[in-house]
């Protein structure tokens, strides 16, 4: 389970299960680590492929489910599947979040939820009987290049003040990024793992995975 005193790295697979089976291999073994099956990857590879990364790493295994409807089936789906935790969109309706906070807790899974596109965090939350795990403050891929666009860290004090959860910074980050995220109170950092072919920031694809994992793990410690 997540712990709310631990810092984290979470790396974001989007791309297909022998790209994240190749460089899943080559990781630390370290509780720090959650690896994520991102959305991207989750419709290319379904259940199975949560359960084929299930099988590859030991602990913390995030499913990026970037739940809309269907709450509870959902979180139970991802349980069943082996994640750890997962996630759903702060956008969604309350039954919604309801839902799916309840089923991942009677499943013993962490709830995260995405804030992508919220202007508001903290009015999401205030509609809830029951506190998530953690809550993910998200700048989207398609919005990295936006000038002006840049993760929101000022909610993080608002919604702290509202219950006690896990932070997560989602969108671009860098090493630099995590340093600042890490500063302004989140203790999950999510970086992308990045194929050759697409701009997005984060880590190369095609690089020392494993050393830059663990130069952020020494950064953020």
């Amino acid at each position: 389970m997540i712990d709310r005193r631990v810092r984290y790295l979470q790396l974001a697979f989007n791309d297909d299960l022998a790209t994240a089976t190749r460089i899943v291999a080559t990781l630390p073994r370290n509780p720090r680590l959650l690896i994520e099956a991102g959305t991207p990857f989750i419709k290319r590879e379904g259940l199975a492929g949560i359960r084929s990364l299930r099988a590859l790493w030991p602990h913390g295994l995030v499913a990026d489910l970037k739940t809309s409807d269907g709450g509870a089936e959902e979180g139970a789906m991802a349980a069943a599947a082996g994640a750890t935790a997962a996630t759903v969109l702060g956008s969604c309706p309350t039954e919604t979040l309801q839902g799916f906070i309840a089923a991942a807790r009677s499943e013993g899974v962490d709830s995260l939820i995405d804030h992508i596109g919220v202007a508001e965090p903290l009015e999401t939350m205030r509609q809830l009987r029951t506190p998530p795990t953690g809550v993910i403050l998200h700048l989207g891929r398609d919005e990295e290049n936006t000038r002006g666009k840049v993760i929101q860290y000022r909610h993080v004090n608002r919604i702290r003040s509202k219950s006690d959860v896990a932070l997560s910074a989602a969108g671009g980050v860098a090493l630099h990024g995590a340093r600042t995220a890490i500063f302004n109170g989140a203790n999950i950092v999510v970086a992308n793992i990045v194929p050759p072919d697409k701009p997005w920031q984060g880590i190369p694809a095609g690089g020392a995975v494993a050393a830059i994992a663990q130069q952020f793990l020494d950064t953020i410690e």
